[in-house]
């Protein structure tokens, strides 16, 4: 029997014992989930299957590599928190509610099960700083299920994959290229690194007022411009669900000798979905961050980064570790797990039908008229190279409202809660848990909205995307002195802060950039709307902070 990797140190071995008692189950890397025998693997079952591979994460780290039987039908960690529970530990360790008896009002609200595997990392059940039994047994199983060749658990949500997959490329004084209409999460990450952003500017959809992806022939002349510059960062898709010639621009980033990170915080569903847009992994890339809590049914806050062959794991796990908490959540971690099992299992079926659904959705709400709700007739070949078509976008300037007026209709007058609304458009997600009936009653509130509220749409703005005018780096511009002024008093100062609607979370002011009238008056339209505007330190955004001394 080949035992794993981490056993061949003493220093894990009693770890490893425990948890192996702990679970009642065998060493899986034999054919038998109970460790008796070398029986064979079951070769018509692909859930089924083994890998033994002595190519580490180029550390030279023996308990790195790969000794896990990897059966996608298995869920180690909800097994082990399961017999946890069974075991009946008396806990004089954190947290500090004690299996929920010393807060009783929580215990009711979520539930004895839920706060009773609500633990703190131990020998059994090992640690998300430093995984060796069974946190690596389903990190492990999350790769091969997504294709890659490692995944992390992430307990700090898909900014926390974002921002690793920056710290991990870049240092302060790198240049990374990157489309201005990315998630904050990245230009948080530039400020603490110190790196500078190469800005590919997208094209803009003027009826719709959204930005699009990528042009392949953008890319390539901002490497050809910036050759030191040491990553491309691509949206995989966006909010929108548009996605750029991902597989052309890791080629061309490879051939420049650049990293290539993609943002998958919606697209967990690419890498089991018939007839959807590629997957970073599958086309390439070097590291994605995918968040799983979106489409793939964790928890709130729960998320996985991927990386490719070429990427050195363990220094990766030293990126995520300066950041993510020592106390993992094993509810999030859990909720990781049993997602990942669902989706291998079952995954391609679902999102054939959420598809469907969204397609469906899609043609009743044009019919409705008034309505635009887009699809893969916007593809160009470039820069809507793919669209999601699970993504329900719709565009509702032609009704005479806004899209936040109707996402506030929609909630207040029909108890329907949708993802964002912005000024042209509104989004709704479509994803595994959603059911037919409620896709019908979508329609027909979207049908009585124009029915009740349509009005004269002159005088609303349409364009969501303002180029942005880069004076400094982000990270200086924020550690600068600064002065506060009124809102209006800002017109061609450098601002220090973040501004946006959120979601979507893409900032419209970002540290470093200049304030223009333009961006004024599209911060109070906002304002006036209804958007939900975050980032600065008024939170009112009555006024902002600027840096002294530059103009």
């Amino acid at each position: 029997m080949r035992q794993p990797a981490f056993l061949c140190n003493r220093k894990f071995r009693w770890n490893f014992l425990l948890y192996k008692k702990l679970c009642r189950v065998g060493y899986h890397c034999n054919g038998r989930a109970d460790g008796a025998g070398d029986a064979p693997l079951q070769a018509e079952n692909p859930a089924n299957r083994i890998l033994y591979t002595d190519k580490g994460t180029g550390n030279g780290d023996a308990m790195n590599r790969t000794r896990f039987k990897l059966n996608q039908n298995r869920a180690p960690i909800h097994e082990v928190l399961e017999n946890f529970r069974r075991m009946r530990v008396v806990p004089f360790d954190v947290p500090g509610h004690k299996r929920g008896r010393g807060n009783p009002e929580l215990t009711e609200f979520l539930g004895q099960k839920c706060v009773g595997v609500d633990v703190n990392s131990m020998k059994p059940l090992d640690n998300l700083c430093h995984p060796v039994s069974v946190i690596r047994e389903a990190e492990e199983l999350a790769a091969d299920a997504f294709g890659a060749a490692h995944a992390f658990l992430m307990v700090g949500g898909t900014t926390s994959s974002v921002q690793t997959m920056v710290l991990t490329a870049c240092k302060r004084g790198d240049e990374i290229i990157l489309p201005r209409n990315v998630h904050r999460s990245v230009l948080n990450a530039l400020v603490l690194c110190g790196a500078i952003p190469v800005y590919v500017n997208p094209e803009v959809d003027q009826r719709l007022g959204i930005s699009l992806g990528m042009k392949r022939e953008q890319v390539e002349k901002a490497i050809k411009e910036h050759p030191k510059a040491v990553a491309v960062l691509v949206n995989n898709p966006t909010y929108y669900g548009i996605c750029s010639d991902l597989r052309a621009i890791v080629k061309m980033a490879h051939d420049a000798g650049m990293l290539c990170l993609a943002d998958e915080a919606h697209g967990t569903h690419f890498y089991f979905g018939g007839g959807l847009p590629v997957s970073a992994m599958a086309a390439g890339a070097d590291m994605a961050a995918v968040s799983m809590h979106k489409s793939g049914g964790s928890l709130t806050q729960s998320s996985l980064l991927l990386t490719g062959p070429d990427v050195h794991a363990g220094y990766v796990r030293q990126i995520i570790n300066l950041t993510q908490t020592t106390s993992g959540s094993y509810l999030l971690m859990s909720s990781l797990d049993i997602s990942r099992r669902n989706l291998a299992q079952r995954g391609r079926q679902i999102f054939h039908q959420v598809a469907d659904m969204a397609e469906y959705a899609r043609e009743e709400i044009n019919a409705i008229g008034g309505y635009y709700a887009f699809g893969k007739e916007l593809m160009n070949g470039d820069s809507v190279f793919d669209f999601d078509i699970t993504k329900l976008s719709v565009h509702t300037l032609d009704i005479g409202l806004a899209g936040i007026e109707v996402y506030d209709i929609l909630r207040d007058e029909y108890d329907i809660q949708i993802e964002f609304g912005d000024i042209g458009n509104i989004l709704a997600y479509l994803s595994i848990g959603d059911r037919a009936q409620e896709v019908e009653r979508l329609v027909s509130a979207l049908a009585e909205i124009r029915r009740r509220f349509q009005t004269d749409g002159s005088g609303l703005l349409s364009q969501e995307y303002i180029d942005p005018q880069v004076v400094t780096s982000p990270q200086d511009a924020f550690y600068a002195d600064k002065c506060s002024l009124p809102l209006r008093e800002t017109e061609g100062k450098v601002c220090s802060e973040f501004v946006m609607c959120y979601p979507p979370g893409i900032p419209i002011l970002a540290p470093g950039e200049r304030i223009t009238a333009e961006i004024l008056d599209y911060i109070e339209y906002a304002k006036a709307k209804g958007c939900n505007m975050t980032g600065p330190e008024d939170p009112d955004i009555l006024r902002l902070n600027v840096l002294t001394g530059r103009e």
